[in-house]
């Protein structure tokens, strides 16, 4: 396999539920960089306060899974990318930006979901991290691109794509939501305190998953057809294996890579994963020139 690498996790940095205007404003932006580039499904408007789009998240998620159809998948993850957005802003370099959703967005159109109204943007953060949400929301941060050439970027992107295409967050938050975490809302709506009960539940439910991460299975998943998507979109294959190399090597505490060593399966055990299902097959895709982000941006970084 290639041995050009950089790291890489799949976590995200929850920290507070901002208010509505806080949510609308970031949402705003992360929609003016993707705004009449690809037609995008219709998005429910988000509720007037913090209470309620908890209150809306956690029904959605108590509900069967036959009743979470793609518009609610889609406001679930909306919800979600807002709380994000007013944790961490979004990079103010906005020719990056828009270089990451239209790289996001082509690898999208060769998934089985291109229906989605995807978007990716980069949060203004030095660490090493992405993160997918429901209904096609995906960040990586600052850090993360800084050490990523093109194809290893589109590895990351491809893997994270995979994660909304198969509702592996969604699935794995309905199940943390219906095991315990809508029990206890129940309780406290009968104590009248239904306002903070509701924020407190929406953030403990995402700062739950996103601290424990998903199911290896899960992350094997995303490995393998995460591969066999950035190649569909013209990408070398070995991109992502390339930074999975550069996880193995990583020290556990090291703060920059702590997170994604915990939330994820051992690096070494990936690449095996990957190694087995890969073979040969694609190496005939392999080989290209690796291209730098730098250089489609016009060298300005």
């Amino acid at each position: 396999m290639k041995t050009q690498m950089r790291a890489y996790a799949a976590a995200v940095l929850i920290i507070a539920i901002p208010g509505a205007f806080a949510q609308n404003k970031a949402l705003s932006m992360l929609n003016s960089l993707v705004g009449g580039q690809l037609p995008t499904a219709p998005a429910a408007p988000l509720p007037t306060n913090g209470a309620a789009a908890g209150g809306d998240l956690l029904q959605l998620l108590s509900q069967s899974q036959g009743q979470i159809d793609e518009a609610k998948e889609i406001e679930i993850g909306r919800q979600l990318a807002a709380v994000l957005l007013g944790s961490k802003p979004l990079h103010p370099d906005m020719a990056l930006q828009r270089y990451v959703n239209r790289l996001g967005r082509w690898i999208s159109l060769q998934s089985s979901r291109p229906q989605l109204p995807w978007s990716f943007a980069v949060l203004d953060d030095p660490g090493f991290n992405a993160f997918a949400a429901p209904g096609g929301y995906i960040f990586v941060t600052k850090g993360l691109v800084d050490r990523m050439d093109e194809a290893e970027l589109a590895g990351i992107l491809a893997h994270e794509i995979t994660h909304v295409v198969d509702r592996h967050h969604l699935n794995a938050l309905r199940v943390k939501a219906r095991a315990g975490l809508v029990t206890q809302l129940l309780a406290a709506q009968l104590k009248n305190n239904m306002g903070g009960a509701v924020s407190a539940q929406m953030l403990a439910l995402g700062r739950n998953l996103y601290s424990s991460g998903l199911d290896q299975g899960d992350e094997f998943d995303a490995d393998r057809n995460g591969v066999a998507l950035a190649t569909r979109a013209g990408f070398d294959p070995y991109g992502l294996a390339s930074v999975l190399q550069q996880l193995r090597t990583a020290a556990p505490e090291d703060p920059l890579f702590s997170l994604s060593l915990s939330t994820h399966p051992p690096a070494q055990q990936r690449l095996d994963q990957l190694a087995g299902a890969m073979g040969s097959r694609l190496d005939a895709y392999s080989g290209k020139p690796a291209v730098s982000v730098a250089h489609r941006l016009g060298g300005r970084r």
